[in-house]
């Protein structure tokens, strides 16, 4: 499975320019509410196109580059939709420079009558997809991680490919995030980090099958289509345990019982998932601790204490 990368422009005029033409312009902009990382907009062409753009500061072009490439990556599987991306590029604007990604524009749809029906099924079909080619380096379908690092939120997450699911778990995952909110911690709470992480392998399972997974999937991270089934945005993409996205989609508000219903259904859990799925949403949890602050923390060691307290 190859990933083909969008291309990378240094400036948005040279980036309308290549994909529209030379008469190309902006007729309007329209500022998108949503999201608290970037500023997003909507761009009416002269014509007749729509397109989104996010901006960032120049010095987060990664935040586009890694968002482009895990969009390529679900969208290189053929199971679930995406946002179809235009472009990268920075600018070095009138004012001050800044990052973007061009996307195509996408209207909200009515879902359609099965739409968590369906939804689940297509993640399934995400989730037993072949992870051969997401490493860059002809790695086998036996290992863990991703091609490059990316980000979860607004924080850097890190991908380096490992053998075994619970090392990288361990390495990739909780060990950098411990360590980033280690000032919260009491002496007494990093004897319990430390001794979690010791013993993994206790609590988690290997899986049967590596998978690609979206890495950050909340309710606000899939949308409805046009045609009025699930499209996924805002990827934080890796290679890992199906059930970690599964997890996410249950650590916020969750998603309708018909739809787990529907994903084991098409795709069963190995035993015991509920018994795993605090210690993935750990993760998650310590990533909102580290970009938010305490009011995460009595969270995140109830479910140390759940494991090793």
């Amino acid at each position: 499975m190859n990933i083909t990368l969008p291309e990378n422009y240094l400036s948005l005029a040279e980036a309308l320019v290549s994909l529209f033409g030379k008469t190309i312009a902006i007729n309007r902009t329209d500022r998108v509410s949503g999201g608290d990382i970037n500023k997003a907009y909507a761009l009416s062409l002269n014509n007749g196109k729509r397109i989104f753009m996010k901006a960032n500061a120049k010095q987060n072009a990664a935040f586009f580059t890694a968002e482009a490439a895990g969009l390529c990556a679900i969208a290189s599987t053929g199971t679930i939709g995406t946002p179809e991306i235009l472009c990268t590029g920075t600018d070095d604007g009138e004012d001050v420079g800044y990052s973007f990604l061009l996307l195509k524009y996408i209207e909200s749809g009515k879902p359609c009558s099965n739409y968590w029906e369906d939804f689940a099924h297509k993640l399934a079909a995400l989730h037993n997809a072949d992870t051969s080619g997401f490493f860059g380096d002809g790695s086998s379908s036996s290992r863990f991680g991703f091609f490059q690092d990316n980000f979860v939120g607004a924080r850097p997450q890190t991908n380096t490919p490992c053998d075994s699911w619970i090392s990288f778990f361990r390495d990739n995952r909780l060990a950098p995030q411990f360590k980033a909110a280690d000032s919260y911690f009491t002496t007494h709470d990093r004897e319990l980090n430390t001794k979690l992480l010791d013993n993994l392998e206790k609590f988690l399972l290997e899986p049967e099958k590596p998978s690609l997974l979206h890495g950050d999937l909340w309710s606000g991270n899939a949308m409805c289509g046009p045609d009025g089934k699930a499209m996924l945005i805002d990827p934080a993409c890796y290679v890992g345990h199906a059930e970690a996205d599964l997890a996410m989609t249950e650590l916020f508000s969750g998603f309708p019982q018909v739809f787990y219903e529907a994903y084991r259904e098409a795709r069963p859990l190995q035993p015991g998932y509920e018994e795993r799925r605090d210690l993935y949403n750990l993760y998650q949890l310590l990533n909102h601790l580290n970009l938010f602050g305490p009011s995460y923390l009595s969270a995140v060691q109830s479910v140390v204490a759940e494991y090793v307290g």
